[in-house]
């Protein structure tokens, strides 16, 4: 019976692009669980199972014969769902930058690269505490040789990152600044 209206809304809804736009999805205690299109944001609020924390900043609405909803840009379970625990944190290039807060760890200039602190051609692992962001002048710089050859030193030694919010972080390049609050750990 809740299928029938729900998909019928769905397809009349006008102005939207349902591919670029995403909702961060939060568990019941305001965790950061993962990031949902807008067209399962707008189910899961229909339905009954999440609510909207957070509305569209562009006040954008998603018609359809009987219903208008504000399309969300943060929603909430209504129930606590339990997420297995998980010890490594996947590495991206994305949640690599976050956590060099895009600066390049040589120079703090504006990083576009990644660098191996140890070059491949060395042994160097792929592996968050020996990959670190760069700027394109320094990674050309360093290119395959150590840092003590050229010495240079870290601003900060790589580690990898704790808490749940960066299994998010690895996977979403795109971050709304609505979302920020629900991120910092």
């Amino acid at each position: 019976m809740r299928d029938g209206p729900v998909r019928g809304f769905l397809e009349n809804v006008i102005g939207i692009s349902w591919q670029r736009q995403r909702v961060l999805l939060l568990n019941a205690t305001y965790e950061p669980l993962t990031v949902v299109s807008t067209r399962r944001a707008i189910v899961l609020t229909i339905t009954g199972r999440a609510e909207t924390v957070h509305e569209d900043e562009a006040h954008a609405i998603a018609h359809s014969e009987q219903l208008a909803v504000p399309v969300p840009s943060v929603i909430r379970l209504r129930h606590f769902v339990r997420v297995p625990y998980r010890a490594q944190i996947p590495m991206t290039r994305a949640a690599l930058m976050r956590r060099d807060a895009n600066r390049c760890v040589y120079c703090g200039s504006r990083a576009t690269t990644i660098d191996h602190v140890i070059p491949r051609s060395r042994g160097g692992a792929n592996t968050w505490d020996n990959c670190v962001a760069c700027c394109a002048p320094c990674n050309r710089r360093k290119a395959d040789r150590l840092l003590h050859e050229l010495g240079w030193t870290l601003h900060r030694e790589p580690v990898a990152p704790k808490g749940r919010h960066w299994r998010l972080l690895a996977t979403v390049t795109d971050i709304d600044p609505v979302w920020e609050q629900y991120l910092a750990a």
